[in-house]
């Protein structure tokens, strides 16, 4: 077998040459460099924090609202006053719980960050 019969030859326009590169680099393994790689591990810290405590005020704020509703449509002041309450707190914890969440991720991944760190560092 030749060496010409094992190469890929195309005679595409520009905007096909260039879609075809896209398409071909979605499937070829990406080296990733130590920059990169503590980028990575830094955003990793923060996203497991930001939805757990973005979930947690969404249904707090529900909540609140449903209590309002028990309040002014259905005239259910206790329940109301339950469930808003609920909401509330819901709502006033999800900062504590974001703080919390992504400093014990940035704890357990504190050894790994520094070690790439002191590496490009040299």
């Amino acid at each position: 077998m030749s060496e010409k019969s094992k190469t890929f030859t195309c005679n595409c326009s520009s905007k096909q040459q260039a879609e075809l590169k896209k398409i071909r680099d979605k499937y070829t393994p990406r080296n990733e460099s130590k920059i990169e790689q503590l980028r990575r591990l830094d955003a990793s810290a923060t996203k497991p924090g930001a939805a757990i405590s973005t979930a947690v005020g969404i249904i707090g704020a529900l909540m609140l609202g449903i209590g309002m509703c028990c309040i002014l449509l259905w005239s259910d002041f206790i329940l109301g006053i339950a469930a808003g309450a609920v909401g509330i707190v819901a709502v006033i914890m999800a900062l504590p719980m974001y703080l919390h969440i992504t400093k014990k991720r940035r704890e357990k991944l504190a050894t790994e960050i520094l070690k790439l760190a002191n590496e490009l560092k040299k």
